[in-house]
């Protein structure tokens, strides 16, 4: 399965909605893609996970680099994560560095505060 990419915005909060695999066969064109839908004047760029079914540690690569994209005045976080890809991020220790929560509500919320 492949990766899709859908955008709300709403506030200066830029959201990503994924569905499908984040992997080594796509983690590029995911960074590239991302990358090229977020704007200077975004204030938090969210991730919807609530679709994706796989992440690889190509694409926790590419997260990481979104995240540290996103600091210092800007707001980062995912959010809507399977009980599969959440422990993937937290046998690697990315949910102690990225901010997650559960519904997207409450991450727009979050990146507001």
């Amino acid at each position: 399965m492949s990766l899709n990419i859908t955008w709300e915005f709403e506030d200066s909060i830029r959201t990503a909605i994924l569905s499908g695999r984040i992997d080594s066969r796509n983690a590029l064109l995911f960074k590239e893609t991302i990358s090229a839908g977020i704007a200077e004047s975004d204030i938090a760029l969210i991730l919807n996970f609530a679709h994706i079914e796989y992440i690889s540690s190509a694409g926790l690569r590419i997260v990481l680099q979104l995240a540290k994209i996103y600091r210092g005045n800007k707001r980062f976080a995912i959010c809507g994560l399977s009980t599969e890809v959440r422990e993937v991020f937290e046998i690697s220790g990315f949910d102690q560095i990225i901010t997650i929560y559960g519904k997207l509500d409450q991450a727009k919320e979050g990146v507001k505060a």
